[in-house]
């Protein structure tokens, strides 16, 4: 009987001893940031050994908070979860490197950056209006009353030599009897040129006095007549008015030709010159393509538009055009220049910057700020950031930013100092805007916000 207990004594100080010793292995092993042997684990779905990790860790982060880093693993300050390393050849180099597949997945697509002869051109918006210089009044030069009115309204349309008024002139009446009765009376022909420059002085037509030497009968009306082929945009009397010397009576334009008015943002009027080319499209239909030449620029911005005025001159001998047609108009240098040009879709405007996404040499995607230039088409101007022939990311630019940020090469893209951090208390209030690139987290060098009673730099254990 005392046999058998101590056997089972000894057998229970074995096995406490086997617990021990496994409870200290575990511990060493699985504590937070510990390694344990290349040979000390298996692979829990194949139940093989799992194969050791060889590659260079750069940092340790929190994927919840990519963009603080650690350089030492332990548990994170932001979540209740160990620190995630982040090895070498994921984000060591210049950019982000992304699977082929992922990138078929994501669509992305490539373009060259190239060059091309191209001239300096913008769009901008005018509207026709009457030619000015093609217009003539129709004024009198007595003193009469309307007796007939034979324009209607404005806005019509008379031919040339059609009558627009009659007018009667009651101080015609007395000169011309005069002449009469001189011709017929024995004085010299002194008197009688003498009554005819008297004539002449009162404005009576060279015809007029024509027909009364010829027929003898006076005349007190006069018809004023369109002196060119248009419409009538003024008229200024009615029937039975009385009209004075020097009176305008209507305004009549011409339509064979037209101007165009275009309206040029303030922010472009010093790159506007006289003789630069016009090609515009009428917005009634855009089939029928106008083509002109900048004839003057108009002096003065316009205070409402914040606009500068450009006139240039319109054939429009078929009168398919009339005055108030809204046209689109596209200005452009006569002599193109080499420019280098990459698609307008792969140009991110941040607000405050430009930014093209570039594939290196070593297949990796980087980020590159760029000065654009105009617009031609499709393409945008690169005037600086760039060199002909590089490869720019031409669609799948925010996902490409996303997998950035997911893999916390943000800084690595935007070009910012990618070194660990150290958070406290002090700076949770100054946190730095969020990174520029649309959908980037924050930028590498904001001090994390730490949690009370916890440090972002953890020991080997995980914990100060």
């Amino acid at each position: 009987m005392k046999k058998k207990t101590v056997i089972y004594a000894c057998a229970a100080l074995v096995c406490a001893s086997g617990l021990l010793a496994l409870g200290y292995l575990g511990a060493r092993y699985l504590a937070p940031g510990a390694t344990a042997p290349a040979n000390a684990g298996t692979d829990a779905a194949t139940g093989t050994d799992a194969a050791p990790d060889t590659r260079r860790v750069l940092y340790w982060h929190d994927p919840m908070m990519p963009n603080q880093h650690f350089d030492k693993p332990g548990k994170s300050p932001f979540m209740d979860m160990q620190l995630v390393p982040v090895y070498a050849d994921e984000g060591g180099g210049s950019g982000i490197r992304i699977d082929p597949g992922l990138q078929q997945n994501l669509g992305i697509r490539y373009a060259k950056v190239r060059r091309a002869e191209v001239a300096q051109a913008f769009d901008v918006v005018g509207t026709t209006q009457f030619d000015e210089s093609q217009a003539d009044v129709v004024q009198s030069r007595v003193t009469g009353y309307i007796d007939r009115l034979y324009a209607s309204a404005p806005m019509q349309h008379v031919p040339q030599g059609a009558p627009i008024a009659s007018l009667y002139v009651p101080d015609w009446l007395a000169p011309q009897e005069e002449y009469l009765a001189l011709r017929q009376s024995p004085m010299n022909d002194a008197l009688l040129t003498a009554s005819r420059a008297r004539m002449r002085a009162l404005s009576i037509p060279d015809a007029m006095i024509a027909s009364l030497e010829r027929t003898g009968k006076p005349q007190t009306h006069l018809i004023l007549s369109a002196p060119r082929s248009g419409v009538v945009t003024e008229l200024n009397v009615r029937n039975g008015a009385m009209v004075a010397p020097g009176q305008t009576l209507a305004k009549v334009a011409g339509l064979s030709k037209l101007w165009l008015v275009v309206e040029i943002p303030e922010a472009m009027a010093l790159r506007v010159r006289p003789g630069m080319k016009v090609d515009a499209t009428l917005a009634a239909n855009g089939t029928q393509p106008i083509s002109g030449h900048v004839r003057e620029l108009l002096p003065g911005i316009d205070p409402g538009s914040r606009t500068l005025q450009a006139r240039l001159e319109l054939d429009n001998a078929g009168e398919r055009l009339t005055p108030g047609m809204l046209v689109r108009a596209r200005l452009s240098d006569a002599t193109p220049v080499s420019r280098l040009l990459v698609p307008s879709e792969a140009v991110i405007t941040t607000g405050k910057r430009a930014v093209v996404i570039v594939r290196n040499e070593d297949g990796r995607l980087q980020p590159v700020t760029v000065t654009t230039g105009d617009d031609s088409g499709a393409d945008t101007e690169i005037r600086q950031g760039l060199t002909e022939g590089q490869e720019v990311v031409a669609s799948g630019q925010f996902l490409i930013d996303s997998e950035a940020s997911l893999k916390s090469v943000l800084p690595k893209m935007t070009g910012e100092p990618d070194t660990p951090n150290t958070p406290n208390m002090q700076n949770m209030q100054n946190m730095p805007e969020m990174a520029e690139m649309p959908g980037a987290s924050a930028t590498a060098d904001a001090p994390p916000t730490a949690m009370p009673g916890k440090t972002a730099r953890s020991s080997e254990g995980g914990r100060q």
